[in-house]
């Protein structure tokens, strides 16, 4: 065995191979084998060797990465990945790893970063000579191929009704209501600011109750996540609705729930600077939330899911808040939107009757869920 370790030090294949291949198959040091194989240029010995070793073994840290820079050197890439994460794989289960196998994990770790960048390059050259660019959902998919985007799905933190299409953000051309509500912005502006002329904060978005443990949430009782309501938890605000009407008369137009105890829910939804939301998940995917900007300065935000959008004068936003979600103010001003909830278009009206009728049930056995 000795005589074999020198030769490979002698970088004199012939020698050690034979060497080796004198030693009894069933103690053969196959690694040592593959290493000769490879000094003289014979790939099918050199992968009949790894082979050997990964049957004994196929947790094999060296022999998986050997094979995959064997498999890499032959212009395999898919292959020399798989081996390559093979072995990374391994080497994070096992923890404890010998400083002599690290320099080869790090080869496995450049190999990966270098193989992804050529299969992006490669996918979107290709693509982009076919004309497959600019459709959304396409480009959405290829995101999430590449890894660029991560995959976030529906998560309601209390009910989830089946079969409704996984989409973060919908567009105001969806819906025939949004004009009427956005041409009354200037209206909702002035009613706006003349409640907040008074000087006084609104009430935080997510309080605490006496009845119920203490949400884990760091803006509990923070009204620099203020609200302002005019429906909640089904019931008008009459002192609110009777000072804003022009905004009570824009919420009219949208298709509000109607549930009781539970829906409407609309508000005036408040971020003072240097506040952030952080990700959560709504009560349910039955419904869409819409934000109505009001007052906007520069770096506010929101995230859905993959995709961040800022609100823009004018322009109603609308989203699927069962799904991840984040809003923050880097600004030094104050942000409002008017918050509420619409039916999602997708459920038919003898759906939205159906679960009315459940939630109303519900509501008759242990009340409301609580809101996060």
């Amino acid at each position: 065995m000795n005589e074999a370790r020198n030769a490979l030090q002698r970088r004199d294949g012939n020698t050690a191979r034979r060497l080796i291949l004198e030693i009894d198959e069933r103690e053969r040091p196959w690694l040592l084998l593959a290493q000769a194989c490879n000094m003289v240029g014979d790939n099918d010995a050199e992968a009949a060797a790894l082979q050997a070793q990964l049957k004994l073994n196929a947790r094999d840290i060296p022999a998986l990465i050997l094979t995959a820079e064997m498999k890499a050197r032959l212009g395999d890439d898919r292959a020399a990945v798989a081996f390559f994460k093979a072995a990374i794989n391994q080497a994070s289960a096992q923890g404890d790893i010998p400083t002599a196998l690290r320099p080869m994990l790090q080869r496995a770790e450049n190999f990966l970063v270098e193989s992804q960048k050529r299969f992006e390059q490669h996918l979107l050259d290709s693509l982009r000579k076919c004309g497959v660019t600019g459709e959304a959902r396409i480009e959405n998919a290829i995101d999430l191929l590449l890894g660029t985007k991560q995959l976030y799905l529906q998560q309601p933190s209390s009910f989830y009704f089946p079969g409704l299409p996984q989409k973060q953000f919908y567009e105001r051309s969806e819906f025939d209501w949004v004009a009427a509500v956005e041409a009354k912005i200037p209206e909702m502006r002035a009613e706006l600011l003349s409640v907040l002329s008074d000087g006084q904060d609104f009430v935080p978005y997510v309080e605490s109750s006496a009845d119920r443990p203490h949400a884990a949430n760091p803006l509990i009782n923070d009204p620099s996540w203020g609200a302002y309501y005019f429906w909640k938890s089904g019931e008008i605000v009459e002192e609110h609705a009777t000072r804003c009407p022009a905004t009570i008369a824009a919420l009219d137009v949208a298709p509000m729930p109607r549930i009781d105890k539970r829906s409407p829910i609309a508000l005036w939804s408040l971020l003072k600077p240097g506040t952030h939301i952080k990700p959560h998940h709504g009560l349910l995917n039955t419904r869409l939330i819409c934000h109505i900007p009001l007052i906007i300065p520069e770096n506010c935000a929101l995230r859905v899911g993959n995709e961040t959008r800022a609100w823009k004068e004018g322009e109603a936003l609308i989203f699927d808040d069962s799904i991840e979600h984040e809003a923050w103010n880097r600004s030094q001003e104050t942000r409002v939107v008017l918050l509420f909830e619409v039916w999602r278009p997708e459920i038919t009206m003898a759906e939205r009757e159906a679960l009315t009728a459940l939630f109303e049930t519900i509501n008759e056995y242990q009340g409301v869920p609580e809101e996060i």
